[in-house]
């Protein structure tokens, strides 16, 4: 079978990783999407650091930071760029804690980022 949806997978992976304790793990699939949100991720304090390993399949090392919880948001919905506070509701534990990651005609970025650029876009993950 084959597996459609790596931001996803990897989330999902990051999740049990945390849940066992583990402060580091190696993610087999690397694409610009999942290195954005990593990005992000690491900008806001979830994870400490990620390196890419070269290889004939390029791997992914990541090193746990203080991960709460993170998930995708499936489906990806369009948000409005007025309308992120039902989704901030819906995802987040409160509105100060937590950030949703949102791909835009931008590039990938945060919600605050997006509110304060005044754009929309589909939602990916969320994290706190």
């Amino acid at each position: 079978m084959v597996q459609r949806d790596w931001l996803s997978s990897i989330m999902n992976e990051l999740m049990n990783n945390k849940r066992a304790g583990k402060e580091e793990m190696i993610f087999g699939m690397c694409s610009k999407l999942i290195l954005e949100v990593l990005k992000i991720m690491k900008k806001e304090g979830y994870i400490k650091d990620y390196e890419i390993e070269e290889g004939k399949f390029k791997k992914i090392i990541i090193k746990i930071g203080k991960l709460n919880k993170c998930g995708a948001i499936k489906p990806r919905f369009f948000v409005k760029k007025d309308k992120f506070d039902k989704y901030i509701r819906r995802y987040l534990p409160s509105r100060r804690f937590g950030t949703l990651i949102v791909s835009t005609s931008k590039g990938v970025i945060n919600h605050k980022e997006a509110i304060e650029k005044e754009i929309g876009g589909n939602l990916l993950c969320y994290c706190f």
